[in-house]
């Protein structure tokens, strides 16, 4: 049954004022008194009767009459616009709980929409007019009634609707009397009282006009621009993921509510419009209001897809196309001068390359007829993944090959795999809701690695650059108390956007890897096959996939359970450290081994995390010695501690665990064992593979910052590095390395610390040198030694930053040469370091050297190291300066104004003052990237990760408190990671430099490395 038939506008007191009606008026009844009467009496009684009689009618009328006025004018307006119905109560919080009897009567006070009809059709016409941005359509939607209910809840936000109707679908039909409609700002709903129910298993016919602005903030249809030829040229486009679709038309705005959709766009004629679906027609005449030059573009009809994979644009961007061996047409719009100058050719062929490559590895066809990738100068997002017209931020998605480095290819290499991957994951299987959002964008981000290496297979980016950018960054994350686990329940809008975090895509990339490598990837790769055939067009929660791919392993005789293993991964947050020993207190022979595991977390200071968390814990170990290691042996952890067999071992032999890092776990061992990988790290560090020996460095030092180890073992064992030959563990090392330099920069005993890497640096960087000036052409930069050009950049980096005098002098030689002779030949692949250090040594005029640059560069890349250069002065007026001229969007785009602010506070010399001014435009910063998901974010957490003293912390806690309780879950974990910072350095800042004073021991016979401190 649907909810109570409840007449709009009558309020708890209405409802008890009409049940007093009926009582007063069934109480004026005159009772029937027994026995006979004289006749005059009868005649009285009789004329009395009639009067009553006639009193009870008029009465009755009057009441009906005054109920009915009562439910059409719900009361007057002022209390329509405050967000509900007149006389109803507020919402009172607790959106999301358990259906109240308020909301069972008043379904829109639900954060969720009922469930009574569900969308199968929108016919959607937008007329969008550029010169005053602002936009006006009509929606017509087809509805099925699922049950029988006199409400019709969907959403709209900040939308003027003028109009809506109801007709029932079926021959005959006829409209349905709409008897009051109002707007529930609540919770971003427009609601319709209907005069009769709507019969459940019928279809009918929702029609609404509405008109809205096309608002300047990155979210719902906003508006963008570029100059070109000394104008200002504008576009608009849509951006509706997560809940923003409703900003754009009244639409039912959840994932689950699938439907297909017709879309017409109206504009001026100078202008091009595209969408999901290619165009079948554009018509031009004159629009209503009488003005000549628009056009209409009509575009085919869409499969079923959610609300927030919706878009469309208008702009006037010129374009290049390429198609598929199947006909799939591929375009690329952009500024029209970048598409004359090449740079979007680069994703427009890695896209025709992409899309073969998905449709072979999941074994299921690209859905739709074309795919645009639309490259927008600003974007609250590096990209989005709409159905057919993926929308990039131009640094995302245009490559000059002249000017941009093998990092910046890297980067937009990936970003394309990503979005492409999306197409499958996310657009034709959808999430059924935003607990489980990282099934597709976990999805996507394991993707990157693995399509980049379809693409550049030597780059070898998912068993090498995986570990250092995804596993080991989100284990940062997630080993904090403030972490949550991977699927979290969602309740209100609140909640959603907090579900698009590091956590969902970095960790749910991870433990997808974990599962491929357990499964193999040929199980894998069926079990993925059967869940996009399964639920294509529909929508999948995380059940879905685990019963898949279960079926997958069981067609082979292994009986896992998926689901019970990866629950205590998704729905536990964090992860275990699972610490591996020999001969557990001499009680067993020498081939057993004890394993335990615990809850990480960094603060507890090696004490133990949440006690009753557990994990079914896939660990690979093995067994080596100074010339070899076993084949790795896989054992599944169920319990707290475990004995298992291994080979026989003695004391000169060492256990590794955790493979190449397949799993989501950081492993320990007893010092003894890590004396023993140490030595042979400084031996031969060969015998122990590339990502074991990025794993054992950040292993190491994030265990000794949780002070499980001792704060000498991480540094001891980086002592090695002179000998390291290979970008990986060095790229672990340098992660390592800054995040101990922001927790010492600025205390008086720092010249240790930076001697200390310098020395570790110097050997290798010697060796490898400075690249040599050829510019890096297509061709050159995919075939160029990736890996080799990666580490001569990290070591040149390292070595610059630390203060290397030969780095300090070839950078400065550099920035001088370009100056004098107005010829950039720095090379492309260390320019954001030569431009960094340049600016932090020379004076004031190089600084506006490079702000003129950045004025002047077209190419998004280098504007981008460009605007970063400026970050790195030692002139705190000029850092005050480029701080205040961010938040001028003409001078900064927004999405680059972050960037700014955080690379201020990552200078030493700038820290206070980004800090300062974080605090002062708060507001400002708040309401242009409040609602935009990862921005603020990001804002939040760059700024605070330096602060680290006493004095900071009490103005963090100040600042939250006054100002920053509504930022979501950055704040607290902001306050934690701060905490953190401080409690190193009152536990642990004092070991390590007495360590360093000591300094490490080279190439040291068995026994003596030292790993006190």
């Amino acid at each position: 049954m649907g909810p109570r038939d409840l007449t709009s506008g009558v309020t708890a007191s209405g409802r008890r004022m009409s049940e007093q009606w009926a009582a007063s008026v069934t109480g004026g009844r005159p009772r029937v008194v027994g026995g006979e009467r004289p006749a005059s009496v009868r005649k009285r009684l009789v004329a009395a009767f009639a009067l009553s009689v006639v009193t009870l009618v008029a009465v009755a009328a009057v009441a009906v009459a005054l109920a009915v006025r009562f439910q059409e004018c719900g009361g007057g307006d002022e209390e329509e616009e405050a967000g509900g119905p007149p006389g109803t109560d507020r919402p009172s919080g607790g959106r999301g709980e358990r259906v109240s009897a308020a909301e069972e009567e008043e379904p829109w006070r639900r954060s969720r929409l009922p469930d009574a009809v569900r969308p199968r059709h929108y016919d959607l016409n937008v007329a969008v007019h550029m010169d005053n941005f602002t936009f006006s359509g009509d929606v017509g939607i087809d509805v099925e009634c699922l049950k029988a209910t006199r409400f019709i809840v969907l959403h709209a936000d900040r939308l003027e609707v003028s109009s809506v109707a109801v007709t029932a679908k079926r021959p005959g039909g006829g409209a349905v009397r709409v008897q009051r409609h109002f707007a529930f700002p609540a919770n971003q709903m427009l609601v319709l009282v209907l005069h009769r129910e709507l019969r459940a298993s019928r279809t009918y016919r929702l029609d609404v006009t509405f008109e809205a602005a096309i608002e300047d903030e990155l979210l719902g249809f906003f508006r963008s621009s570029y100059g070109l030829g000394g104008q200002r040229r504008y576009l608009a486009v849509t951006q509706f993921s997560p809940t923003h679709a409703r900003k754009a038309f009244p639409c039912f705005d959840e994932p689950a509510f699938k439907a297909t959709f017709s879309l017409s766009l109206r504009h001026h004629a100078r202008y091009t419009s595209l969408s999901n679906m290619p165009a079948l027609e554009d018509a031009a005449g004159e629009d209503a209001a009488g003005e000549d030059g628009w056009t209409t573009r009509r575009f085919a009809r869409t499969p079923p897809m959610s609300t927030y994979y919706l878009a469309w644009a208008v702009c006037d961007f010129a374009s290049r196309e390429t198609s598929t061996e199947g006909g799939v047409t591929i375009r690329l719009l952009a500024r029209p001068d970048a598409i004359a100058s090449g740079a979007g050719d680069y994703a427009l062929h890695i896209t025709k390359r992409l899309l073969a490559f998905y449709q072979d590895f999941f074994k299921v066809a690209y859905a739709l007829p074309k795919l645009d990738l639309l490259a927008v100068p600003k974007h609250p997002y590096a990209a989005m993944e709409n159905w057919g017209l993926s929308v990039f931020v131009e640094q995302k998605i245009l490559l000059d090959a002249q000017v941009s480095s093998a990092s910046y290819q890297m980067e937009l290499t990936m970003v394309v795999v990503h979005e492409i991957c999306h197409q499958w994951f996310g657009d034709l299987v959808t999430p059924l809701w935003w607990e489980d959002v990282w099934l597709k964008e976990g999805f996507a981000h394991y993707f990157e690695y693995v399509g980049t290496d379809f693409l550049f297979p030597k780059w070898n980016m998912e068993k090498q650059r995986f570990l250092t950018d995804v596993l080991h960054e989100v284990m940062l994350l997630d080993g904090l108390s403030s972490s949550h686990p991977i699927s979290q329940e969602v309740r209100d809008a609140a909640d959603i956007d907090r579900v698009f975090d590091w956590i969902a895509y970095k960790k749910g990339a991870a433990l997808i890897r974990m599962l491929a490598n357990v499964m193999g990837q040929r199980l894998f790769r069926k079990g993925l096959n059967d869940y996009l055939l399964s639920h294509m067009y529909g929508n999948a929660a995380r059940d879905d996939l685990w019963k898949k791919l279960s079926e997958a392993m069981r067609s082979e005789g292994r009986d896992i359970d998926v689901g019970a293993v990866m629950d205590r991964w998704t729905l536990q947050m964090g992860y275990p450290v699972v610490t591996i020993s020999k001969n557990p207190a001499g009680q067993l022979a020498t081939r057993y081994i004890s394993v335990s595991q615990e809850h990480f977390l960094y603060g507890q200071d090696g004490g133990r995390g949440n006690s009753s968390f557990q994990w079914q814990v896939p660990l690979t170990v093995a067994v080596g010695n100074g010339s070899r290691v076993s084949s790795e042996t896989l054992i599944w952890i169920h319990n707290k501690t475990e004995s298992h067999v291994m080979s026989e071992m003695d004391d000169k032999t060492w256990l590794l665990g955790n493979i190449n890092q397949t799993g989501y776990f950081r492993v320990n061992y007893d010092l003894q064992n890590w004396k023993l990988l140490i030595e042979q790290l400084h031996a031969d560090p060969q015998v122990i593979s590339v990502a074991n020996r990025a794993g054992l460095i950040d292993d190491a030092f994030n265990l000794a910052r949780a002070g499980y180890l001792p704060q000498g073992v991480p540094l001891q064992l980086m002592a090695y590095l002179p000998e390291e030959a290979s970008f990986l563990p060095w790229h672990a090392a340098s992660r390592a390395l800054y995040q101990l330099d922001k927790l010492l920069d600025r205390t008086d005993d720092y010249n240790l610390f930076s001697d200390y890497v310098l020395k570790q640096v110097a050997t290798r960087y010697h060796q490898m040198g400075w690249p040599s000036n050829a510019v890096n052409g297509e061709g050159g930069v995919l075939q160029a030694a990736y890996q080799t050009e990666e580490l001569q950049r990290e070591l040149i980096m390292l070595a610059c930053s630390f203060g290397n005098k030969q780095c300090h002098r070839q950078a400065v030689a550099y920035i001088s040469d370009w100056i004098s002779s107005n010829k950039n030949r720095i090379p492309p692949n260390i320019r954001d370091v030569v431009y960094c250090t340049g600016v932090s040594l020379m004076d004031e005029d190089v600084w506006e050297f490079i702000w003129m640059k950045f004025h002047s560069s077209n190419a998004v890349s280098e504007k981008k190291i460009l605007l970063e250069a400026l970050t790195c002065s030692d002139n705190a007026f000029l850092l005050n300066r480029l701080l205040n001229l961010s938040l001028t969007s003409e001078l900064v785009a927004e999405q680059d104004a972050i960037d700014v602010i955080i690379h201020v506070g990552r200078n030493p010399r700038g820290r206070n003052l980004a800090w300062r001014f974080f605090r002062d435009k708060w507001d400002v910063l708040d309401a242009r990237y409040g609602e935009a998901l990862f921005m603020n974010s990001k804002l939040i957490s760059g700024v605070t990760e330096f602060l680290n003293t006493e004095k900071e912390l009490d103005e963090l806690k100040e600042f939250i408190r006054s100002s920053g309780e509504g930022a979501g879950p950055a704040m607290p974990r902001a306050l934690e990671i701060v905490k953190g910072n401080v409690r190193w350095h009152r536990l642990h800042r004092r070991h390590l430099y007495q360590w360093l004073r000591k300094g490490p021991v080279r190439r040291s016979p068995p026994g003596d490395v030292s790993l006190a401190a």
